[in-house]
């Protein structure tokens, strides 16, 4: 049993398929293949069922599986200690980050962490919350840039900030004249949402639980009030389809000018209102953290980012020690 042979078989059980998991190893089909039948003699044990165009992990290979991930990791763990006899730093960090977090944060943070540890250069991951999930479980990732609630997966856990939600609304909408809006107000109107697999369609859908009728099995043109990603929905906002729920930090600072300084661009047919508290409820906000695998032992690189992140701007958000 080898190092590699557990690779390979923790790259099967993740990409459910062979040829998917030779090319993520960077070897041949046949190559992989071997090593796993060789390595399934050895165990005297199947860890895969293979059918046309599609592989599955048995019951049992689900454990072994698990196992040659930890095993891998403390392997790993291993050349790590020894960068950080050197240098703690030392190394790159992979780090995921979710859509509706991504485009607005990391410009600042990479420059940051460029300036700050230029030894630990950051590469990164945009997906899904759960897609994310998955790669820190597996390792892929070291750490990830989320937004709660997600499952508890035992992942160790550093609040971020609190980022409450602002409205965007056509700059000619009779909304647009307000300083704020509440909740209710948005009821009776066109609400665009992200498509299903983005968690702050998930937030969005909390505050306005009844813009659930837009869901990605609704018919005719329902569909259409979905967009792929919050720079797709402001266009729409701004082409006067409707209104929409976005995070603080994706708001341009340009866009919070009088309407005189602004410069020419989507933003000047868009509005964006702050949330105010109703019937004794607060404004919507969402709570973003840093998490990372229990196991992970680079310490001084987890809190070297989180430092980083507190040495950006991070305008009209509540940071959190």
């Amino acid at each position: 049993m080898t190092l590699t042979e557990l690779k390979y078989i923790v790259a099967v059980a993740r990409e459910k398929h062979f040829g998917h998991a030779a090319d993520a190893c960077y070897v041949s089909q046949p190559t992989l293949s071997v090593a796993i039948k060789k390595l399934e003699e050895e165990l005297d044990v199947k860890l895969f069922e293979r059918s046309a165009g599609e592989v599955t992990v048995t019951p049992l290979g689900e454990d072994i599986v698990r196992q040659a991930q930890s095993v891998l990791e403390q392997a790993a763990a291993i050349k790590e200690i020894a960068k950080r006899g050197k240098d703690p730093l030392a190394g790159p960090l992979i780090l995921g980050v979710i859509y509706t977090i991504g485009p607005y944060l990391l410009p600042d943070l990479v420059r940051h962490s460029i300036t700050r540890t230029p030894q630990m250069p950051l590469m990164l991951q945009e997906n899904f919350t759960v897609k994310l999930l998955e790669m820190l479980r597996t390792g892929e990732i070291d750490c990830a840039i989320l937004a709660e609630p997600f499952p508890d997966t035992g992942l160790a856990i550093a609040p971020l900030y609190d980022e409450p939600f602002m409205a965007a609304v056509p700059s000619k909408h009779p909304l647009a004249a307000q300083k704020s809006i509440t909740a209710s107000e948005l009821k009776s109107e066109t609400m665009l949402l992200l498509g299903a697999g983005h968690c702050f369609r998930d937030h969005v859908l909390e505050v306005c639980p009844e813009f659930a009728r837009f869901a990605s099995n609704a018919e005719g043109i329902r569909k259409s009030f979905e967009g792929s990603s919050l720079e797709t929905i402001k266009h729409m906002v701004a082409a006067g389809m409707g209104v929409t729920l976005v995070p603080r930090l994706s708001v341009p600072r340009d866009a919070l000018l009088t309407v005189s300084r602004r410069r020419k661009s989507d933003e000047n047919y868009i509005r964006y209102l702050p949330i105010r508290e109703e019937d004794g409820s607060p404004p919507p906000t969402r709570r973003v953290v840093l998490a990372w695998r229990r196991s992970f032992t680079r310490y001084e690189a987890i809190a070297a980012l989180r430092n980083a992140i507190y040495a950006c701007e991070l305008p009209g958000v509540t940071r959190l020690s």
